[in-house]
């Protein structure tokens, strides 16, 4: 239904004209990938208004997602021979992937070049995390981001469209029993549903000791239905929590590439760390050091691309790793400049975001 996005020229290693012999994923901007973003499944157990249609997408046949051992030997290529040293698994949802405890303990027994494990983390909407979080601590896993748009169980029903607030809760508290940290919780502001919650999302996430990302809704849902003038925006949500918070900026050197600019939110007696994901209204592309792999063993150098490298196909024909390492570098040297999501030339990727990984 809503078509793969393939390379312009099909089957062939994208060209590598003028890239210097460089064994990292670099581009012809200076930029070096050393986070990778690996989609485990497009499959999701909730179906939020912004993400996808209540019936849900055509799901990749079984066929097309990358085994868990073809998972394994491409990540661990990255981070052997490509530079890679942090791994986020997203999805669709990545609790639904059986094989997750195995992944991810494959992964933490990596050593990047400076000889530490990889900075693992995980993305999830939190249903079912109750009933793995020991497990997935026992694998390794530290670090864990738990998307939450609402305090609210019905709206939390509106937005998803499943009665699951009370399991997402519940996978937070299992998460923390297990010693993970920090905790992030992500939270998607929308005008007319939840734009109110922004400072009660926060007092809550204080005293929980979670740490709270606000992230700027980016047109990638599936319906194309995304509009600039119908987003909260960056600046609304500063606005807001400023009237509550005195928000205190962390060292801008401390970002690194992270996504989020954060703050210190202090008041009523409570005090933490608060971000802001703004991708549409500030982007931080010339910052950016991520490259994806999608479910079906697609390399995306940019979220918002609409070409992708096929290293499934390779990969399954008997590729050897150095082939491997060398399709993965030719389509990291040929990403753009930015998103362009302010230009007027912009299209939304075919994908949507459930089939990229966040």
């Amino acid at each position: 239904m809503l078509g793969l996005p393939r390379t312009r020229d099909e089957g062939r290693t994208p060209p590598v004209e003028g890239r210097p012999a460089d064994s990292r994923l670099i581009d012809t901007y200076g930029r070096v990938a050393t986070d990778l973003r690996v989609s485990l499944t497009d499959r999701c157990s909730l179906r939020c208004g912004y993400c996808m249609p209540p019936e849900g997408l055509d799901w990749l046949p079984q066929e097309q997602v990358l085994s868990d051992d073809e998972l394994i030997r491409l990540i661990t290529l990255a981070v052997n021979e490509l530079g890679v040293e942090e791994v986020r698994f997203t999805g669709g949802e990545p609790l639904l992937r059986k094989g997750l405890e195995r992944i991810i303990g494959a992964t933490t027994a990596l050593r990047t070049h400076r000889g530490q494990a990889p900075v693992t983390a995980l993305t999830t909407n939190g249903v079912g995390l109750d009933k793995r979080a020991r497990g997935l601590a026992a694998a390794g896993l530290a670090r864990i981001n738990v998307s939450l748009d609402t305090l609210d169980p019905e709206r939390f029903l509106r937005i998803t469209r499943r009665d699951r607030h009370r399991d997402v809760l519940a996978g937070l508290a299992a998460a923390a029993a297990a010693g993970m940290g920090p905790i992030k919780v992500n939270a998607v502001l929308l005008p007319g549903t939840n734009e109110d919650e922004a400072v009660p999302l926060v007092r809550w996430a204080l005293t929980e000791g979670y740490q709270l990302r606000f992230i700027e809704q980016m047109p990638l849902d599936a319906q194309g239905a995304w509009e600039r003038g119908a987003m909260v925006t960056a600046d609304e949500i500063q606005r807001a929590l400023a009237q509550e918070f005195e928000l205190v900026p962390t060292d801008p050197l401390a970002r690194g590439a992270s996504p989020a600019q954060t703050w210190t939110a202090q008041g009523d007696g409570l005090e933490g760390t608060v971000g802001i994901i703004a991708s549409v209204t500030r982007p931080f592309c010339g910052d950016c050091d991520r490259t994806r792999l999608t479910a079906d063993g697609q390399i995306r150098n940019c979220l918002f691309a609409r070409d992708e490298t096929d290293l499934r196909a390779p990969l399954r024909a008997g590729a050897d790793d150095a082939e491997l390492a060398r399709i993965w570098r030719a389509a990291m040297w040929g990403k753009a400049a930015g998103h362009g999501i302010n230009d007027t030339s912009f299209i939304q990727p075919d994908r949507p975001m459930s089939a990229i990984g966040g």
